[in-house]
């Protein structure tokens, strides 16, 4: 069998050191589309260095996304990246993300769960300098085809959707290339670029990162309810729904209150498709 739970959970963490500097966080903001209008104050906070910020998500690719990467080539791990879906994501900030860093990365799959058709890994990165813990995350990959094998399936209870007229919304396009420029910071799975690779797995061309989705939605939760303050965010956990194709318009509806900023992120040409649910940002 392609994975073996119990020796994957078994393997010893991996630990890697990784760094950053402000060209990474800039490549990395712009992926998202940050920039747009180019003058304006409150993108000038994402993409100059003398007044740059770190979005929190940059988490998910600090030194390249190693800490993904590496997850997925664990004893016990053997599978075809086109079986392979980005299931979700949280990412736990312990303090601000400095713009330029080196730090300890230490991952391991924490969890292999059986959803029957489909296994899911829960890789988990914890990561710290010198100052101490900076941020964990845990990534949950969705592998079709390798469920099956008698496991915990592990928690099926979700969050009420939120119910009501949302607080804010926004509207947010992805370009045509952005796929190409988000994959430069470190993900360079051929399905979000190769057409044939993208066939191979089922869709008629390249998909966008769902790891892209999920910083675009956070920035406009930073820059619509939190005053374009990154400080604020302490947690960001969200579930990947439905795939998104360059070219497309993100509505994204945000519910505010009680530290919490409830989100859901559909696709507009698509009928409002989903595409990130069970999404809730933490904050102060």
């Amino acid at each position: 069998m392609p994975i073996d739970p119990a020796r994957a959970i078994a393997a010893e963490p991996r630990r890697a050191e990784i760094s950053w500097d402000h060209k990474d966080v800039q490549l990395y903001h712009l992926g998202l589309g940050a920039g747009v209008p180019a003058t304006d104050p409150a993108e000038l906070r994402y993409t100059l260095e003398s007044r740059l910020q770190v979005l929190p998500s940059f988490a998910t690719v600090a030194g390249a996304g190693r800490s993904l990467a590496g997850g997925l080539t664990v004893p016990g791990v053997d599978i075809d990246l086109t079986s392979v879906l980005h299931g979700g994501q949280t990412v736990r900030l312990h303090r601000p993300i400095p713009a330029v860093g080196t730090a300890v990365s230490t991952s391991r799959i924490a969890a292999v769960h059986d959803k029957g058709k489909a296994a899911i890994l829960v890789l988990r990165a914890e990561v710290a300098d010198d100052a101490g813990p900076l941020w964990t995350s845990d990534a949950q990959i969705y592998v079709r085809g390798e469920g099956g094998f008698g496991g915990d399936r592990g928690t099926s209870v979700r969050p009420d959707p939120p119910s009501g007229e949302p607080d804010k919304t926004v509207e947010k396009r992805v370009r045509e290339d952005q796929a190409l420029l988000y994959r430069l910071s470190g993900d360079l799975n051929p399905l979000h670029a190769d057409p044939d690779f993208a066939a191979l797995a089922g869709f008629d061309r390249p998909i966008l990162h769902g790891l892209c989705s999920y910083g675009m939605a956070l920035k406009a939760v930073v820059d619509t309810v939190l005053g374009g303050d990154v400080g604020r965010v302490r947690s960001y956990t969200a579930r990947f729904a439905g795939v998104v194709f360059p070219g497309e318009t993100l509505r994204i509806r945000m519910w505010a209150g009680d530290g919490r900023v409830r989100v859901g992120v559909t696709a507009v040409e698509r009928d409002d498709a989903p595409v990130v649910v069970d999404t809730v940002v933490e904050h102060d």
